[in-house]
């Protein structure tokens, strides 16, 4: 994820809470609807999670990383506030640790029920069984092919399957939510407004009579979400898939909504934001358009896409910076923009063809 704070022309983005909940302390920011803050052990620093007046008890939207912190949260949060309005549900945005990561051991402790969408479910639970399995041979060649030296594939072996050790594992059961579905919690009904790219069956909701919008990582008011090629897919083009969700997101939701997003604060000026966003990965793919005159490699792109150096010594960033890279490059080897070929050590190589 890359910091890019709103300048777009139009109405100017707001923020009507001025300050943020204490970790750990619901606060109420609409007639049944609160907002809690857990922290995070990563640069972001806390996810928001929303906790919705569901009949006699209380839906959760996602749910903090599983880590003994986040577990001291949340265990006097159901001992106390939510003793007397129990968990009904557990409802997952998307497969990302710090929105699923505590669901199993939420589900387990109060009998509640995970619901999500199919993709995000079973993809997640396929990414955690790597826990315990060194490295696959594909996924260290397909970094291999990005440019990544002896050393970074080093720590990429000793780093993997690290995604199942921030996640509670899942419950075996769960209830599917699908694009368009109406969910009645409490008596108001949010609309699922799926879209795919930073991951691959993202759940918004949206409830038209309180204009809210519960937006994920889909919409964010002062960074951009990491849009990805992953090693299980390494031909896919979550660029379009990204663009194609903003479009349909924009169309589908009016500007006057309040956008819960999972990072920061809620905010209102839903279309700029989107609009810059959608600017955001333009210039992206604009950049490579014209930076591509000569070959060069996925981790020689950095500098002509991202706005901070990018070390091989941060782990993390760097994956993310090879995935986001190569989101942009696929889209546009895929338009026949640019040409790839790989040299003697399977290293790719692209190159503008000049088909604009």
């Amino acid at each position: 994820m890359t910091d890019n704070t709103p300048t777009s022309a139009g109405a100017p983005i707001s923020y009507p809470f001025a300050t943020l909940p204490t970790p750990g302390v619901p606060e109420q920011i609409a007639p049944g609807v609160q907002w809690l803050r857990l922290p995070l052990p990563v640069s972001l620093g806390a996810i928001n999670v929303w906790l919705l007046a569901d009949g006699a008890g209380t839906a959760l939207v996602d749910t903090g990383i599983y880590d003994d912190q986040t577990v001291a949260l949340w265990r006097p949060l159901l001992e106390g506030a939510l003793s007397e309005v129990p968990l009904t549900r557990v409802i997952a945005t998307h497969l990302h640790p710090d929105h699923v990561g505590m669901a199993g051991w939420l589900t387990r402790q109060t009998g509640s029920r995970l619901w999500m969408t199919r993709l995000e479910y079973l993809q997640c639970r396929m990414l955690a069984s790597d826990s315990g399995r060194p490295a696959p041979e594909e996924t260290l060649a397909f970094y291999r092919r990005a440019g990544w030296d002896e050393q970074t594939l080093e720590r990429y072996r000793q780093r993997f399957g690290s995604f199942g050790r921030m996640i509670s594992p899942l419950p075996d059961s769960y209830r599917r939510i699908r694009d368009g579905e109406r969910l009645n919690i409490g008596g108001h009904f949010w609309e699922v407004v799926v879209g795919a790219g930073h991951s691959p069956e993202h759940a918004c909701l949206y409830d038209a009579d309180r204009k809210l919008l519960i937006s994920g990582d889909q919409v964010l008011p002062r960074i951009s979400s990491n849009v990805s090629v992953q090693p299980s897919e390494p031909d896919a083009d979550p660029m379009n898939d990204w663009l194609e969700s903003l479009a349909t997101l924009r169309r589908c939701v009016p500007d006057e909504v309040l956008v819960l997003p999972s990072h920061n604060k809620p905010f209102r000026g839903l279309h700029v934001r989107i609009e810059q966003l959608q600017a955001d990965a333009r210039g992206a793919l604009d950049r490579l358009r014209t930076g591509l005159d000569e070959p060069r490699r996925v981790i020689d792109l950095f500098s002509l896409l991202f706005n901070t150096t990018v070390r091989n010594d941060d782990p993390t960033r760097f994956t993310l910076a090879t995935g986001e890279t190569l989101a942009c490059l696929n889209h546009l080897l895929l338009r026949s923009e640019v040409s790839v070929e790989l040299d003697d050590q399977g290293v790719a190589w692209y190159r503008s063809t000049g088909h604009l």
